[in-house]
């Protein structure tokens, strides 16, 4: 039946469910938001989740622009040794270049000029430039051999976001809180932080957007300065009694326009302004840091005392999970470094290195991490040639979705683990003989992590079963996997 036909005997029988909801909410709360449709799909026959879940809650460290992950975590002495020496034909191959690299008259390998050294119980590779997150390598999983199918910043940002290169479908963070609900009914299941005055490639609100699912699972944009959300204010000369009683009045229009459509886009709206009233309250005091002690300003860096910072959004990101936020979705831009990675490299490391380290220790020391998911990676990597000029002082990568890094923690993965590899060029991903592979998003090859392998993992450790999470809309079943994605088994513990 179409979601918005109904007949006789549906309309009494919803009814009744509905008044028995509505006493079952306020015995238990707001646990049980989740879509009703979505929740059966997430259950098997006996009502519980496909899997046990590990992971209850998500931050995501998105670094906008695709990270050089061979000056970062992807060790390659071969790229030194061979520093401005063209790459090799058989190497390069006939894979797809952006229109900068195709137009150069070569492509000389460019070493990194950053030091590499090991670290941890497992002497994990990483770079000079990130010594905090060297220091938590045991408590970190990472994947160096992700691939993507976008090779220019929109599209890949959208992919990695939705699942999608075409704009319009939900993200990650709708999909969780379509799937699951959200556990608190003071705030958002999604909310989403942008580090302040950086460029870069822009950031649509398309990326935490809802696409087709209900509104109510669209990420909610916390912004730093005098109003966190907008709109949520009362505005001068309005007191909060006449703001209730407007809402109350508003309500009960939308309950008489919702009689007469029966659009349940019309009860979202309605709970939709009685969370902003709660928001009044919860918001002020979730973003009000000042009650945190001088040692937690220490582990993040004075920059979280800045609000808007990458670090004041690590620590603002540990608040929320603390009050049982659902999603929590940082932004970080200007990774994309065509020229002047010497030094414009250095300026993204200083800026996200300690946050990202310490939001895995303050959780850890509280005993949040062991069911939060904390995600660190961008769209795509960075070419192991170099573009624009080739100097010691001044050159850059291009854009490379054939292999790139990420790492995790927390949320049920395997703590001080690699997986995956790439060849001695950086070029491709590798076999376990150390031997390009070409992988192939539908066949499963547990070495190699596509953007939907990714996700389908994700929707995993949640205990969900990325298969049965879907939405039907325009008459197709739709999914955050598509058609596609397999679970990588290695990256739960």
């Amino acid at each position: 039946m179409h979601p918005f036909t109904i007949n006789r005997r549906h309309f009494f029988g919803r009814s009744s469910v509905g008044i028995g909801a509505i006493a079952l909410h306020q015995l238990l709360g707001a646990e049980l938001l989740a879509s009703p449709a979505a929740m059966g799909r997430q259950q098997n026959e006996f009502g519980i989740p496909h899997f046990a879940p590990r992971a209850k809650q998500v931050i995501y460290l998105f670094q906008s622009g695709g990270p050089s992950q061979l000056d970062l975590f992807d060790h390659k002495p071969v790229l030194t040794k061979l520093d401005r020496q063209p790459i090799p034909d058989h190497v390069l191959g006939k894979q797809r270049l952006t229109s900068l690299s195709a137009q150069q008259s070569s492509n000389p390998l460019a070493g990194s000029p950053f030091q590499f050294k090991q670290h941890g119980n497992a002497g994990l590779w990483v770079s000079e430039l990130l010594p905090r997150t060297a220091e938590i390598v045991d408590d970190l999983c990472f994947v160096r051999s992700m691939y993507t199918e976008a090779i220019n910043h929109d599209p890949a940002i959208t992919f990695m976001q939705t699942g999608s290169q075409n704009p319009g479908r939900p993200c990650v963070g709708s999909w969780l809180s379509y799937g699951l609900g959200t556990d608190n009914e003071n705030l958002p299941a999604f909310v989403v932080l942008i580090t302040a005055n950086k460029s870069g490639q822009p950031l649509h609100v398309r990326m935490w957007g809802n696409g087709f699912l209900d509104s109510k699972h669209q990420g909610v944009r916390f912004r730093s300065g005098k109003d966190p959300v907008l709109y949520l204010s009362n505005p001068d000369g309005i007191s909060q009694s006449g703001r209730r009683s407007m809402l109350e009045k508003l309500a009960e229009l939308n309950r008489h326009q919702f009689e007469k459509e029966l659009d349940p886009e019309i009860e979202s709206r309605i709970a939709q302004y009685e969370l902003a009233s709660q928001m009044q309250l919860s918001v002020p005091e979730i973003t009000n840091i000042a009650d945190e002690p001088d040692s937690i300003f220490e582990m993040y860096g004075e920059d979280a005392r800045k609000p808007g910072t990458f670090a004041a959004n690590c620590l603002l990101a540990r608040r929320l999970i603390e009050r049982g936020v659902r999603c929590v979705q940082l932004y970080h831009q200007d990774w994309d470094q065509h020229d002047r990675l010497p030094t414009a490299l250095v300026v993204q490391a200083r800026e996200t290195d300690q946050a990202s380290a310490a939001l895995v220790r303050d959780l850890k020391q509280r005993g949040l991490l062991d069911d939060t998911l904390v995600i660190w990676g961008g769209e795509f990597g960075r070419t192991p040639f170099a573009q624009s000029k080739h100097t010691a002082a001044d050159f850059g990568r291009d854009h490379h979705p054939r292999c790139f890094t990420i790492w995790m923690a927390g949320g049920g993965v395997p703590a001080g683990y690699v997986h995956g590899q790439t060849d001695e060029y950086g070029y491709n991903i590798a076999d376990a003989d150390g031997q390009p592979i070409s992988p192939d998003k539908d066949q499963y090859n547990p070495l190699a992590v596509h953007v939907h392998d990714l996700h389908a993992t994700i929707l995993r450790l949640f205990g969900i079963d990325h298969e049965q999470l879907y939405y039907k809309y325009q008459g197709r079943r739709h999914r955050l996997t598509d058609v596609h994605g397999h679970v990588i088994d290695k990256l739960i513990s």
